[in-house]
Order: C-alpha cells, then sequence, then structure tokens
C-alpha cells in the first residue's frame, strides 16, 4: 500500500504553518517586546524590517515561501522512500 503526500497541500499547510508562526511571533513581540523575536526573524528573513509595514509583508512572504522551500525537498523525499519501502 502506497501512502504518497500531495505536493499542493503540504506545501500550502507547511507555508501557512509557517506564516501563522511569524504573525503570532511579531504580535507577541508587540505584546511583551522585552520577549521580542524580532532579533531571529532579522537573521532569518533579508529585508525584514521591525514594524514597518514593509518589513512585516517581507516577512510574511518569505515565511511562506520558506514553507515551500522546506516542502519543494521534503516531500519528493518522503514519496520517494516511502514508495521503496513498500
Amino acid at each position: 500500500m502506497q501512502h504518497k503526500i500531495s505536493l499542493f497541500a503540504f506545501g500550502h499547510a507547511s507555508s501557512l504553518f509557517i506564516a501563522i508562526t511569524f504573525v503570532s511571533c511579531v504580535v507577541f513581540g508587540l505584546l511583551l517586546p522585552d520577549y521580542a523575536m524580532y532579533g531571529v526573524w532579522l537573521k532569518l528573513l533579508p529585508g525584514f524590517e521591525w514594524l514597518t509595514l514593509k518589513g512585516f509583508l517581507i516577512g510574511l512572504l518569505e515565511s511562506y515561501a520558506y514553507g515551500w522551500y522546506i516542502t519543494l525537498i521534503w516531500v519528493p523525499l518522503y514519496n520517494y522512500f516511502g514508495s521503496k519501502a513498500s
């Protein structure tokens, strides 16, 4: 029995997960600035600026893109090795 993962479904799910996590961290940083993670986002997301609309949109777009990056590597590997295990 083969179980293949849909590239489309996994891509959007992982991208939305990372994007929602990014937005949650920005909100958390606004509510509790002493514990903000914007220093991490500055290192991980090129072009990200803290507390600007442009920086937020860049961070959101790049977070979504990271989800697809993970998907395009992980899903084909899983489907390949999953088909060999059967």
